[in-house]
């Protein structure tokens, strides 16, 4: 006998079994139109069972074969707080430096996969239901990391919207897989929108972006995801727009999301943002009007326990039961999408078994990322990589040297192995090299009843090299509530001081007196300004939180990688430097707004080869049509290695008054032999070429375009510009 797709939290009878297995109601039928197969089970729903379904955690409704499902899971960077031991990859901030879609996607499947064998067991236990252990992911975060001191920064792709929203289609198409018929699991883009900090006031914050800046930044990521990309759901934020609740907002939810980027799937409050309707946002009397507003502006699915109302709100008149067939019809979807109602045999998930997690493929996974988020931002004379050969002992001090928590981030899972740079240089050199380990101090403070810095100093200079791995920590910046511990520089889970703790350039200025060469290593979600390693060290690395792979950091130490990751955002010289935290305006920030010094600009990463890159002299178009540069690229150093070419659009500014000062629109990661040359080629489609007016429309024009390519920003490092004509009439991209 086939198994069946029951999914629910206790055994069916067999009674209940062969009720479905006979099919006898239409959306039973897998030949039928998912559409129907929706409209047909909910009709045979009540009202009350339909409101318990808009909920996260959605009981079991035995009689129609419905599953208890807990639509609350998290895969930012590896299944998510589960019991489960499973693979933990790099935060997404180290993912994006990778500037690599395809292995990104990589990840995203091994993610799903990791999910399906968790929740396949389940199944087979009759025990679905349970919290972090469902289908549905709420992943991947891609608000704009707008500002530094933003503690959720971390979970985003970066600053810049162009590779946010590439790296979110490359993720969401490994968490679905490309089944036309099933989901492998369901993506979810969060947070909509205009959403990036102060964390302490996202339940009462009131963002009021210029249209300008509303679609030129902070909706633009998402309009690319959702053109190119058939994400499952899309989650609002908490804030409010212009005095209007993100979770029961018309012109954000209905106008926008709905009309105008024509995204048909379902949409998830953030968790309790709909109570802070009449709770901390006050624009509400109580959760019945809230929960009234939320169903009708498109708010499908709560997270939290305002939609308990949703019966007393249609018998009030407040809304119809039609509002809740509209929002119930686009969950119901996802269930049939995830083959919740149809035989196991012919939903090709459901055989995935748990022997993949953690298995070898994604542990290897795991380390190729982690070795392509690597940021190597000062090599001084050349320093690194180090010849093993020569190095006799190796002190390898900081907060971060061995510290298992920090490499996971936050919103993560729990691998069986974590390997920190200490645990790596022993199980590199076991005896064979000397190696002191020294914590040091703490990420903000002094260590009690340890050794002087003088006398730290003093053991650290028997050895060849320093390797300081310090940064910061998930406990320090984060979400409200899992981040946030007292400390000077950091509040509420944000930053306030982008310099590297006191206490670290403290030890570093001591260990400096030594002579001995100094490897910077910093493991952070955020941009850390490090001004002593900037005139100082021999080298400094960016690592970011690596997950469970900490060997990167010694396998580009020591050349067994060369580094290839750039900056997905900008390293500031000083929060002086930047507006306001609570000023949404992109004035003056990220890179494509800031004019001033940097102490290293986004996209910025060295390697330790070089290249040369030719392209087409000029090149022209129609509005309206792609836009195709081709050129090559040679490897003129000595090692092999990958490099990630971007290209720059630079428009001329008296087209009118906003505009960026360049923009990424384009990026390839190429890996070179010494000596080899490769052939290449961008298209630029009608939108890259474009700008946003003042009004939110995309508008592409006549006009002269500077194009750059090379290893990063134009007027920061190596490449060659093309000069690209658009000709014909204006053209309206919305």
């Amino acid at each position: 006998m086939k198994k069946l797709v029951c999914f629910i939290m206790i055994s069916f009878s067999m009674i209940s079994l062969n009720v479905s297995a006979q099919g006898k109601y239409p959306y039973q039928d897998p030949t039928l139109d998912i559409d129907a197969r929706v409209a047909d089970l909910i009709s045979r729903l009540t009202l009350e069972e339909k409101a318990q379904l808009m909920r996260f955690k959605s009981p079991a409704i035995e009689r129609l074969g419905i599953p208890a499902f807990n639509w609350w899971n998290e895969g930012l960077h590896g299944v998510a707080r589960t019991s489960e031991k499973t693979t933990v990859f790099p935060q997404a901030i180290g993912m994006a430096a990778s500037f690599d879609t395809e292995t990104l996607k990589d990840v995203g499947n091994c993610v799903s996969t990791e999910g399906r064998a968790i929740f396949n067991q389940d199944f087979k236990d009759h025990k679905t239901g349970e919290i972090y252990r469902g289908l549905t992911y709420w992943s991947p975060n891609i608000n704009i990391f707008r500002d530094p001191r933003w503690g959720r920064g971390q979970e985003t792709y970066g600053e810049d919207p162009y590779l946010t929203g590439k790296l979110a289609v490359a993720f969401v198409g490994g968490i679905q897989g490309n089944d036309p018929t099933y989901y492998k699991a369901a993506a979810c883009l969060k947070h909509f929108a205009v959403h990036s900090g102060p964390e302490s006031e996202r339940h009462i914050f009131d963002a009021r972006p210029s249209e300008y800046d509303l679609w030129d930044t902070y909706i633009s990521a998402f309009r690319l995801a959702i053109k190119e990309s058939d994400v499952a759901g899309v989650m609002c934020a908490y804030n409010r727009i212009d005095g209007v609740p993100c979770c029961g907002n018309d012109k954000l939810l209905v106008d926008i999301l709905r009309n105008q980027l024509g995204f048909t799937g379902y949409q998830v409050s953030d968790c309790w943002a709909v109570p802070n309707f009449y709770k901390t946002h006050k624009t509400h009397p109580d959760a019945v009007s809230a929960a009234s507003d939320a169903v009708i502006s498109g708010t499908d699915m709560e997270c939290g326990d305002s939609y308990t109302s949703l019966v007393n709100a249609v018998e009030r008149g407040m809304l119809s039961e039609k509002n809740l067939n509209v929002s119930l019809a686009r969950d119901l979807k996802v269930f049939f999408k995830l083959g919740f109602f149809d035989p196991q045999d012919i939903v090709p998930y459901s055989k995935i078994g748990k022997e993949v997690i953690e298995c070898q493929q994604h542990k290897e996974l795991a380390d190729k990322m982690a070795r392509e988020s690597m940021v190597l931002l000062k090599n001084k004379n050349n320093y690194l990589p180090l010849d093993a050969s020569k190095i006799k002992r190796i002190a390898i001090i900081g907060p971060n040297a061995d510290n298992d928590t920090v490499q996971l981030g936050n919103y993560n899972g729990f691998p069986t192995e974590i390997i920190t740079p200490y645990k790596s240089l022993k199980k590199r050199f076991g005896d064979k090299v000397v190696i002191d380990y020294i914590k040091g101090c703490d990420w903000t403070s002094k260590i009690k009843d340890t050794p002087s810095y003088a006398e730290i100093a003093a053991k650290a200079k028997k050895a060849d090299v320093i390797i300081f791995v310090g940064g910061i920590s998930p406990t320090l910046e984060g979400e409200l509530g899992d981040a946030g511990a007292s400390a000077e520089g950091f509040f509420s889970g944000d930053r306030t001081i982008l310099e590297v703790p006191k206490v670290q350039t403290e030890l570093l200025s001591e260990l400096g007196k030594t002579n001995r060469p100094i490897i910077v290593v910093n493991m952070s979600g955020s941009a850390v300004t490090q001004t002593w390693a900037e005139k100082n060290a021999a080298a400094i690395i960016q690592a970011w939180y690596p997950g469970q792979a900490g060997n990167a950091v010694t396998d580009v130490i020591f050349g067994d990688y060369n580094p290839s990751g750039k900056l997905p955002i900008t390293i500031y010289r000083s929060e002086n430097d930047l507006p306001a935290f609570t000023d949404y305006s992109m004035r003056n920030r990220t890179y494509r707004y800031f004019a001033g010094d940097v102490q290293y600009p986004f996209g910025y990463g060295l390697s330790y080869t070089t290249f040369g890159y030719q392209a087409d002299e000029k090149v022209e178009c129609e509005t309206g049509k792609e836009l195709s540069i081709k050129g090559s690229i040679t490897n003129t150093g000595s090692r092999d290695g990958d490099e990630v070419l971007q290209l720059y659009v630079i428009h001329n500014k008296s087209i009118q008054q906003i505009i960026p000062i360049c923009a990424l629109k384009g990026f390839q990661r190429i890996n070179l032999k010494k000596g080899e040359t490769k052939e290449f080629e961008f298209k630029l489609k009608p939108e890259d070429l474009a700008l946003t007016d003042n009004r939110g429309n995309l508008i592409e024009k006549a006009e002269d375009i500077t194009l750059f390519i090379g290893g990063g920003q134009p007027g920061k490092c190596d490449g060659v510009y093309v000069k690209a004509t658009v000709k014909g009439e204006t053209y309206n991209l919305n």
